[in-house]
Order: structure tokens, then sequence, then C-alpha cells
């Protein structure tokens, strides 16, 4: 199923990038950081939304590498960041979808408002379609689904497509096995 979700991500200009375990997943998501030169600058920040498939971050040593990276998501650090990082609960194998609950607005916010989203999921969460997700979802609990298939785009009447009008012009999928 990960071979199909990988398809369809990679379809609609998702790089996708799998890892056996949160290490090397970090590693990949801090080199990445530093690749896109996250400095204090506006414009060059980073945010990142930390949850439970990359662990606790180390916000000593991170803060020393890349002085631009927040951990405290608002609007106005999401605003300035180049590059934000959230972890995602579902993908959808049949549509190469990210899906998560954004009911709280610091989960969504590295995803909507950043030129460079890197999105971290456990592949054992990947579903093979919407309506198995949909089945999952408990809309008592879940009051806002973020679903994300791909960059940012958009097309006129003309069929003029342009990406990142809308939100992040690069996606990242960080895909953990553990």
């Amino acid at each position: 199923m990960f071979e199909q979700f990988q398809a369809r991500a990679q379809a609609v200009s998702a790089e996708v990038h799998r890892f056996a375990g949160a290490g090397p997943a970090l590693d990949f998501v801090v080199h990445t950081l530093l690749a896109e030169g996250v400095a204090p600058e506006p414009g060059r920040r980073a945010v990142w939304c930390p949850g439970p498939i990359l662990g606790p971050p180390e916000p000593e040593r991170l803060a020393r590498e890349l002085p631009g990276l927040t951990f405290e998501v608002t609007r106005a650090a999401a605003a300035e960041s180049k590059v934000g990082v959230s972890e995602l609960d579902w993908a959808i194998a049949d549509t190469g979808t990210l899906a998560q609950d954004a009911t709280d607005p610091r989960r969504r916010l590295p995803s909507m408002l950043t030129e460079t989203h890197l999105a971290v999921f456990r592949t054992a969460s990947l579903v093979p379609d919407l309506a198995t997700l949909l089945a999952r979802v408990d809309p008592r609990r879940m009051r806002y689904l973020t679903c994300i298939t791909g960059p940012s785009r958009t097309a006129d009447i003309e069929r003029v497509l342009t990406i990142g009008v809308h939100g992040p012009r690069r996606l990242l999928v960080v895909a953990v096995d553990a």
C-alpha cells in the first residue's frame, strides 16, 4: 500500500522519503532545515509543531544548529517562516493524500503559511482510501480535518497551473516505519 501512496503523492509533485525509525527521520528533517538555510531573518525562519512520531526534539541542540527555528507555533511565526514541520495522523494510499486532526490551529499552521512543508507520518497509519479514513474519524472529537495532496496549486479558466498560491510550493513527505 505504501508504494501506491508514494506513486500517487509523487504524481502531484510531493517528494516522498521513507525511514525505518524516528532517529533517521529526525536527522533528515534537521538536514533539510539546514539545507533550506533556516536563519533568524524573516522569510528564512522555520516553525515546528512537535508531535509523538519524532519524539520531543532537543530544543537546545537545534537552537544552536538552527537559530531561526521555533517550536512556538503561532500565526505570526508561521507567516514569517520559510519552512514548516508538522506531524500528520493518516495517509491515504489511493490519492497520495495526508490528513490530520487539525482542530488545534498549531497543528495546521506549519502546513498552510510556509513555502516548504515537511510532513511527517507513520506508515502504520496508512489507509487504502478516504472512506476508510472517514470511518475512523470521530466528528464529536475532531472539528477540523485537514487533507493535503501535494504542494498548493491552482489553475485559472485557461488551465494555467500555478504552484504555491494558497500554501506551500514544496511538500516533503517523511514516512516513518516505527
